[in-house]
């Protein structure tokens, strides 16, 4: 401890520093170096979950004593147990993919439950069985279905069940076709149930339940797009042409009822014939006059007649030729089609390696206009419109890097972790050896300590800025210079030898 202490008092004071620095760096790469030989390496389990979610599996993990991280909405755990817990917990149903399904249903028992409570059971018990479904969908995080159904009553018409799924998505959006699956999932879950009667709601972006028209509408608008790109593309090159097609469709139900009566082509149907025949005899005493009642008047003689009356009648029923045509207009019927293609100019390098850009010629152009007109079964008189232009696409520069398989990744152990470890092994070795090492054995004076513990300069050591290859002074030569200079001490150092030996004889 003399000896250090003495090193440390002919330090000068950014020597000291430097120890100071050296030290403690060298301790804190020890420190670390100890924590990570301490702490084993962590691996995700599980991330993305509900909190509710996320506390069942915590808690799960302390029960079992297990080492663990939360990181957010991530939970990490040594990585040589990672597997093992993962189907641990799967075991015990965690992390759980949503409500109960039909495990509900076996807690039932026939004391004791009325026929409310099971359909209340029921009920929610197929709800859980589909949001369980739902989520086996990768771009959904979680899921709640409702399905409401009106209880029967007598003398009363039922209304139609109705349903709702509330999505949380982990990115993106869901499309048409995805919407209408699901809407027919649930719908052939429960009996009634149509399938615009289930609303399909997103928590962030509100309803995305859309019409039946309007996506077998974007599926026949994308069916048609895909037909034309890979047409175009065979004369182009991919990656050359860009299609756009846009329907427009009946929104409107029409419906047509047109009734004809055509005279000239007429039936008979039923005939009827009367015959009527009568006779009449008249034998009276004449006619009566005014001159006959006079008293003066005679007696006329009498007169007879007679009459044959004979009517024929026929009576025809026919039946009128008519036609009767009923027409009726769905909405979902194309009312116009409008098809825009867009195509890339054709690439030339010039002699010089100069590269210009030259449209396409208006020949080509019509032909692949009439190649379209056939592919989408163009109609001039519905108003269809194919437009097809040529000109320089212009491509945005690509965004990032690829991504590529490092060289720690192929191997099964923690990589990363060895070369921390190294590097900080490095750096506390480096320290120790060649900054405290040369410091402690070598002072920039060496002491010649006296029996009054007083010390004398016996050589200077070589200055740090000095050049390796000059001279070192004689050592002889100092000594000489310091006996000269301090011929006391000096004596008094060699009466203390003289002593020593002659105690020794």
């Amino acid at each position: 401890m003399n000896q250090i202490a003495s090193l440390w008092q002919t330090l000068d004071s950014r020597r000291r520093l430097i120890v100071i620095a050296t030290t403690i760096g060298v301790f804190v790469s020890v420190l670390l170096l100890a924590r990570m030989a301490v702490n084993p390496s962590m691996a995700l389990l599980y991330s993305g979950l509900d909190p509710a979610v996320s506390g069942e599996v915590v808690n799960a993990l302390e029960q079992r004593g297990v080492t663990y991280e939360v990181k957010g909405d991530s939970i990490y755990v040594e990585a040589s147990k990672r597997d093992r817990l993962r189907m641990s917990l799967a075991q015990q149903g965690l992390p759980a993919t949503g409500e109960k399904g039909y495990e509900l249903l076996d807690n039932l028992s026939g004391f004791g439950t009325t026929a409310r409570m099971f359909d209340a059971a029921y009920w929610r018990a197929k709800e859980g069985e589909l949001a369980r479904t739902i989520l086996s969908w990768p771009s959904i995080r979680s899921a709640r279905v409702h399905i409401a159904v009106a209880k029967a009553r007598p003398f009363e018409k039922r209304s139609e069940p109705r349903a709702s799924v509330t999505l949380r998505l982990a990115s993106g959006s869901l499309d048409g076709a995805q919407i209408r699956a699901l809407r027919f999932l649930v719908s052939s879950a429960v009996a009634g149930l149509k399938p615009e009667k289930v609303a399909i709601i997103d928590a962030e972006r509100g309803l995305l339940s859309t019409s039946e028209n309007s996506i077998v509408n974007d599926r026949k608008a994308d069916n048609l797009r895909k037909n034309v790109e890979r047409l175009l593309q065979a004369r182009v090159g991919p990656g050359n042409a860009v299609v756009e097609v846009s329907i427009e469709t009946v929104k409107d139900q029409e419906k047509l009822v047109e009734r004809r009566l055509d005279p000239k082509n007429r039936v008979a149907i039923s005939t009827d014939n009367r015959e009527i025949t009568g006779n009449a005899t008249n034998s009276g005493a004449g006619q009566v006059t005014v001159a006959s009642n006079l008293p003066s008047a005679g007696k006329s003689g009498g007169s007879s007649s007679r009459s044959n009356h004979n009517e024929t009648r026929e009576i025809v029923n026919y039946e009128v030729s008519q036609t009767t045509r009923e027409i009726v207009k769905s909405p979902n019927k194309i009312k116009r089609m409008t098809v825009a293609v867009l195509i890339n100019d054709i690439k030339k390098t010039g002699p010089d390696g100069k590269v210009t850009w030259q449209p396409r010629s208006r020949e080509e152009l019509d032909g692949l206009r009439e190649l379209v007109q056939s592919s989408i079964g163009f109609n001039k008189e519905r108003g269809d419109v194919v437009t097809v232009r040529s000109m320089r696409f212009e491509m945005p520069p690509i965004a990032g890097t690829e991504a590529v398989q490092s060289f720690a990744s192929r191997f099964p152990i923690n990589v990363t972790a060895l070369i921390q470890a190294a590097i900080l092994a490095l750096v506390a070795l480096v320290l120790g050896l060649a900054v405290l090492r040369p410091l402690l054995t070598r002072s920039n004076v060496e002491v010649i300590s006296t029996n009054d513990g007083d010390t004398a300069p016996l050589a200077t050591a070589p200055s740090p800025g000095a050049h390796p290859t000059e001279a070192l002074p004689d050592p002889v030569s100092q000594l000489r210079q310091v006996i000269s200079e301090r011929q006391g001490e000096a004596i008094e150092v060699l009466k203390s030898w003289i002593e020593s030996d002659e105690e020794r004889t």
